[in-house]
């Protein structure tokens, strides 16, 4: 499984949405476009509530999109908490479209 990292996004949920659109959303559908990419996990920073719907939205959308490759979005600081998640994501092989918050 691969993995697309983000680590700053904006505050505010829609600016952060229109900074994921416009500097990483190609950068993760080039990974996925490759021969050798199965599944991504996009990493995003921990965010409140109010980004919930557009992360879920761009899990759900890019993994049909992508299809048969999964697509999951995880958001957490760099820890084990996260890091197990991903584990659990790289052996779910029929896991795609998922949102996944992790906290230590």
């Amino acid at each position: 499984m691969r993995r697309h990292e983000v680590s700053r996004l904006p505050l505010g949920a829609l600016d952060a949405a229109n900074a994921f659109m416009a500097f990483h959303l190609d950068a993760a559908r080039a990974t996925l476009a490759r021969p050798d990419t199965t599944a991504l996990a996009i990493i995003l920073p921990p965010a409140p509530h109010d980004h919930r719907d557009w992360r879920l939205a761009l899990a759900r959308d890019l993994a049909r999109e992508m299809a048969p490759k999964r697509v999951n979005v995880v958001a957490g600081l760099p820890g084990e908490a996260c890091e197990a998640s991903l584990r659990f994501l790289s052996d779910a092989h029929g896991l795609t479209g998922q949102y996944l918050v992790c906290h230590e």
